[in-house]
Parts: structure tokens; C-alpha cells; sequence
């Protein structure tokens, strides 16, 4: 997967922007607070319309326009077995509007090739891409949440059917959750509340298999990756390990889900499923979120996310565009070169404050100053 080029227009300090990356390397340069990581994140949009900062649409269109519009042009290999011939590789071009609520067409919404423009969630899957953000370290000592965020969005991207198992789940977990909380005094009313939570447990354990099992698989895959890149990053100074902490074993939750029917009543609120499972991550077997380092975490996550990549171009043919913001800082020599080794032979945008670790690479080179794009 290659982006060709993309337009931005009224993205959050951007007024108007062009960049025409190169095949393998590009990078934005600029102080803090200029737009850097606003540029990358438009293109993460293109992902499916969603920003790994979590903006609201009003928060991405700059101030005092009704809209932000993104034009991008994307090369795709059509079959993955012809990745290595030059005839099967698709151009598509993708424009995004991102409208205020008070707006004409508010929300955001994509077209490609000219259709009409539907949901920018609908390009799910079609832009594969991976991002590192500095608020990714919460991944290693943030709550369970983030790191189930962490294999759901990759596994969205891999697998467009798995949005719509993880949405009916949620509707079900949601419906369930309302009628836990609802009070039902009365054998009558009980026995209503107890015949719906039947219904809503047997669509939520369809739902949180299917979840759980593709989880389980995604991390077969993912965990050996992973390790074998913090090995090559620590230079074997230590060693990861990552489990699946789950709450039942396959084909178990139906009968977890009865076994604690009477527990959620009495708390109010459903006590296990996928929604409370977690991810375990373990330096020399001992817990990461505990005795991690700050420059252990920021290992650990580039680990996963270089893993993630790998495991997405083994999946479905085709590397992803990798996005690394500010992902150099805090990082020894060895390990600065370690990364940029990586980063050949596949798309990456890098943003950074300095310029001196690129300066003997082959990539594009942006500056970005107040919003302001220019080829260095």
C-alpha cells in the first residue's frame, strides 16, 4: 500500500496543505505545536474515518470553517500473490469531508472514484495503515481498555466483518447493561428481567466468541513478532512475553455467563465477556506495567507496532503505511538506527523536531511551520 499524494484543506491549524511523499520515506520536520502530527493523523483518516487522538468533528475542521476536506490518491496490489509484478496495482482516489454540526452535510463522510460519498467508516480495510503515537505508551500501564482498543482497531483493518461482530456485541452489552441497572421489584417483573437477560446473554455469547477467537488467533500471530523485535531492540537484555488474559475458554461463555447471572444482578452490570479480558505483557517474566522503564515502554510499544505491520503484510499481502510520531525521542543510537533499518522497502511518515538522524537517508523531507507545508 502506497499513498501517491494528499490534499488537505481547513484540518484543524491547516489551512491548506500538499504533500507528495516518497516511495519509502518521508519526513515532517518542525517545532512542537506547528501541525505535524495534524498532517499524519489526516492520514490515519483514510483509514476509516477515525483519529488515534479521539477529535471531535469540530475539533478537526480549523476554526471558522464549516468543513476540512481531504484528497487523497492510494496505489494498491490488487492480488497479493502478483505483489512482486508491476500490472495488478490499483489507483483509487478517496476524498473526505469532515462537516461541523452545524454544517451543510456534518459528520464525516468519503467517496471513492467518484461514487457517492458514503460514511467514512466504509474505508475500513481499504487503506491499511499503522500508527505510533506518544499516547500509545499507555499501552504498557494504561488500563486493560487500551490495549483490547489495541487488538480490536488492528483487527477492524484486517477483517472488515469483525466491525460488525464487535458493534453487535456492543449493542447487546449496552441493552444488557440498561436492563441490569433497571430496578425490577415484584416476582412478575423479576421474571421479565431475568427471560430478557437470557435473550441478551445468548446473542452476547455468539458475538464475544466470535471476538474472543479472532483476539486469540490475531495474537498467535502478533506475539512472536513482537518479542523477536524487542530482542533485536534490547540487544537480548531482556525478554518479552505476551498472553491472552482471558475470562473463559473457547466455547465457555454461555456458561460463564449463567454461572454469574446472579452476581451482574446484584452489581448492576455485566461482569465478564471480551469487554474485560486483557492482553498480559511480561519483561523476564515479570509484569511490565509494574517494573517497565519509560524507555523499556517506549520499546515495548514500537515492538507490537512493528509486529502489527508485519503481521497485516503477512495477512493480507501488502504492507501497511506506517505513521511514527515523535518516535525517535528518547532513543539511543543503536536503537535510532534499528528503527530506521526497518523502515525500508515499505511507506513511513515520521514527524520529528530534528532532522539530523535523516539526514543521510534517501527520504522526502517537510518542514512544517504554523500550520505551513513546504518541501525542504
Amino acid at each position: 500500500m502506497r499513498l501517491l499524494s494528499l490534499e488537505v484543506q481547513n484540518y484543524r491549524n491547516i489551512a491548506s496543505a500538499s504533500l507528495t511523499p516518497g516511495r519509502e520515506l518521508t519526513v515532517i520536520c518542525g517545532n512542537n505545536g506547528q501541525g505535524k502530527t495534524n498532517l499524519l493523523e489526516a492520514i490515519w483518516l483514510l483509514t476509516g474515518g477515525k483519529s488515534f487522538r479521539g477529535g471531535k468533528d469540530a475539533e478537526l475542521v480549523r476554526r471558522g470553517e464549516p468543513f476540512a476536506v481531504l484528497e487523497a490518491s492510494t496505489l494498491s496490489a490488487q492480488h497479493p500473490e502478483e505483489l512482486l509484478l508491476e500490472e495488478p496495482e490499483e489507483e483509487r482516489r478517496i476524498r473526505m469531508t469532515i462537516g461541523t454540526p452545524d454544517s451543510s452535510r456534518p459528520g464525516r463522510n468519503a467517496s471513492v472514484n467518484g461514487a457517492p460519498p458514503k460514511r467514512a467508516s466504509a474505508l475500513a480495510g481499504s487503506f491499511p495503515a499503522v500508527v505510533f503515537d506518544p499516547g500509545h505508551l499507555s499501552l504498557v500501564k494504561g488500563a486493560p481498555e487500551g490495549r483490547r482498543k489495541f487488538l480490536d482497531a488492528a483487527l477492524c483493518q484486517l477483517y472488515p466483518g469483525y466491525l460488525t461482530v464487535y458493534r453487535r456485541y456492543i449493542r447487546a452489552l449496552q441493552q444488557k447493561n440498561a436492563l441490569l441497572r433497571r430496578s425490577a421489584a415484584g416476582p412478575r417483573l423479576y421474571a421479565e428481567k431475568a427471560a430478557l437477560l437470557e435473550v441478551l446473554n445468548a446473542e452476547l455469547a455468539v458475538q464475544g466468541e466470535a471476538i474472543q477467537q479472532r483476539r486469540r488467533a490475531y495474537l498467535e500471530r502478533l506475539g512472536p513478532l513482537a518479542c523477536s523485535n524487542y530482542a533485536e531492540l534490547s540487544h537480548g537484555a531482556e525478554r518479552m512475553e505476551l498472553h491472552y488474559a482471558a475470562q473463559f475458554e473457547p466455547g465457555g461463555l454461555a456458561d460463564l455467563l449463567r454461572a454469574r447471572q446472579s452476581e451482574e444482578l446484584r452489581a448492576g452490570q455485566s461482569l465478564c465477556g471480551p469487554h474485560r479480558e486483557d492482553i498480559e505483557l511480561l519483561l523476564d517474566g515479570q509484569p511490565a506495567k509494574v517494573f517497565a522503564s519509560q524507555g523499556q515502554q517506549r520499546s515495548v510499544v514500537l515492538s507490537l507496532k512493528m509486529a502489527e505491520a508485519a503481521a497485516a503484510a503477512a495477512i493480507t499481502g501488502e504492507h501497511p503505511v506506517l505513521l511514527l510520531d515523535d518516535v525517535l525521542s528518547e532513543l539511543d543510537d543503536g536503537r535510532k538506527q534499528y528503527l530506521l533499518t526497518r523502515m525500508r522497502e515499505k511507506q513511513t511518515f515520521v514527524t520529528s523536531c530534528d532532522d539530523t538522524a535523516f539526514l543521510k537517508t534517501d527520504g522526502e523531507v517537510y518542514r512544517m511551520n504554523g500550520g505551513v507545508l513546504t518541501k525542504a
